[in-house]
């Protein structure tokens, strides 16, 4: 069976993304549209829209063009916006990296898109100078002044016309985010102009954003998620506060200070504004809706949420290869406890059986398949690897198990893939893996989700030693390679990892073992 959104399609126009996100550039020529939260520095619309042609036209001058990639290493500040824009009016795409990447990390990512210029912070500097060595980066572009980087505001001093680009909305990439997939290692996502456009339209269908709206935005802009609640508020006219890196207290104070409306949260934060005695000290009376996704939460902690603060308290489901957002609860309907919601506008889903594909009647689980004008155009360079994720027919397979009722409305049930979820930041397995059977102590190792009450995740590893070692000494070994996020948190030293006839670790049997653990741990 095939489900569809109860809500009317949208008409999804083929324009550019630059000129859809920013079309309120001259009419609210003087409203906020972007503010740096801590600083109180403000972007107007119309500032914005400068700069945004200001550093296409920089970036023209350097002959950066149509196809070209642009990658930034930055945390959340208005620049970012100013940059990702005016590399999109000229056909280019943006590839995001985390900050807190190692400088391998950074260097896999830049060496695979191809980009051709950073945008970073002084604070990243080091590491970016190290990654970008035997890559295709010409140039450091820096937030600020550091030697041996040149500084953005450069590119911000160029008035000249635009060339012209022809732009094709449906097949031109705009954005290249990583994901793993289902499993192995990061891969380019290629979203087009098309992909953006269309989940803004969709999303604002069942969740209406009004010009007055004033946001808050704690997701990573270099996060598929963030990008999302970027688009969306800018295309709204709205105001979005940025937050460059989280602290609880000043998040509370911004909500205050600027009288926030909305704003979009992973369930660890959720969870600390249900119960946190800092709260009370807060006024938050502005707030009218909190959405939640990217990990896990039980609808206790959202419904303990919405009663304390008296607000809408929605759950989202989607993926980076989704294009962000696939399903949501509305905010014009009732919530369905532990429903991840309806499908937006244009999006067809149904659920399959894991082992033949077939699909399954309403209240049966199985793989979660999604179809529509937000679904990626493919892997960068991963032919095989695109053709594994998206059917003939347009299915892109999630990886995700679910159920829906008759109704449509759609229910998470279990993650079929591998990848752990630490506070919304995907960790791939096999990565830790390979890094731990590098260790001369460790003879065979399988990585799980371990269930978390702050992360919702955090990676386990199950061990067979050759040799003698400690805890302490692989959790150091792994923490000196990967960002922070990534790091091994619990180990488990065991004599033999299960295995199938074929030699594929038999994770489910780990990840049942442990659930079993954790039970017993609650129930003492």
């Amino acid at each position: 069976m095939i489900y569809r959104s109860p809500y009317p399609e949208v008409e999804i126009p083929n324009l550019p993304l630059t000129s859809v996100v920013l079309q309120h550039g001259e009419r609210l020529a003087n409203k906020p549209a972007l503010i740096d939260g801590p600083s109180g520095r403000t972007l107007t619309y119309g500032q914005l829209a400068d700069g945004v042609r200001r550093v296409a036209s920089g970036l023209a001058r350097r002959g950066f063009c149509k196809g070209d990639v642009f990658a930034t290493v930055c945390p959340n500040v208005p620049e970012f916006a100013v940059a990702f824009y005016g590399v999109a009016s000229l056909g280019g795409a943006t590839t995001m990296l985390n900050p807190l990447y190692t400088a391998e990390e950074m260097h896999r990512q830049l060496a695979d898109a191809e980009a051709r210029f950073v945008l970073t912070v002084p604070e990243c500097l080091a590491t970016v100078r190290e990654a970008v060595a035997g890559t295709r980066v010409e140039d450091i572009f820096i937030l600020g002044e550091a030697e041996g980087a040149t500084p953005f505001q450069t590119l911000l001093q160029n008035d000249e016309p635009l060339p012209p680009v022809a732009i094709n909305p449906a097949e031109d990439v705009v954005m290249l985010p990583y994901s793993s997939g289902t499993t192995g290692r990061p891969k380019g996502v290629m979203l087009t102009h098309r992909n953006l456009i269309a989940a803004v339209m969709t999303r604002r269908v069942m969740l209406a954003s009004p010009e007055d709206d004033t946001a808050v935005c704690v997701t990573p802009l270099f996060h598929i998620a963030g990008i999302s609640v970027l688009n969306g508020i800018l295309h709204a006219g709205a105001t979005l506060v940025l937050m460059p890196r989280f602290d609880f207290q000043t998040f509370l104070r911004l909500m205050q200070t600027y009288r926030a409306t909305r704003t979009a949260l992973p369930p660890s934060v959720v969870r600390e504004l249900s119960r946190h005695p800092l709260v009370e000290e807060y006024d938050l009376s502005k707030l009218g809706l909190i959405l939640w996704s990217v990990a896990p939460m039980g609808e206790a902690v959202a419904r303990a949420c919405r009663e304390r603060l008296g607000c809408q308290v929605k759950q989202a489901y989607g993926l980076t290869e989704g294009g962000g957002m696939t399903h949501v609860v509305p905010t014009d309907t009732e919530d369905r406890p532990g429903s991840t919601g309806l499908a937006l506008p244009g999006i067809e889903y149904m659920i399959v059986d894991i082992a033949t594909g077939a699909a399954l009647a309403p209240g049966r689980s199985g793989e979660i398949r999604v179809r529509g004008p937000h679904v990626m155009k493919g892997y960068l360079n991963q032919p095989e690897a695109t053709a594994e994720a998206i059917d003939a027919e347009g299915w892109l397979r999630t990886g995700d198990i679910g159920c829906a009722d008759a109704d449509g409305w759609l229910t998470v049930v279990d993650r079929l893939k591998e990848l752990i979820k630490y506070k919304g930041f995907q960790v791939a397995p096999a990565e830790l893996e390979a890094l731990l059977l590098s260790h001369p102590a460790v003879a065979d190792v399988a990585v799980i989700p371990s269930p978390d009450e702050e992360a919702g995740e955090v990676p386990k590893a199950f061990v067979v030693l050759n040799a003698e070692t400690t805890t302490e000494e692989l959790m150091d070994f792994v923490a000196a390679s990967v960002a922070p996020y990534k790091k091994v948190r619990r180990f488990e030293f065991i004599d033999q990892i299960p295995k199938s006839a074929s030699g594929k670790i038999l994770r489910r049997v780990l990840v049942e073992r442990e659930r079993a653990s954790m039970a017993e741990l609650v129930l003492a």
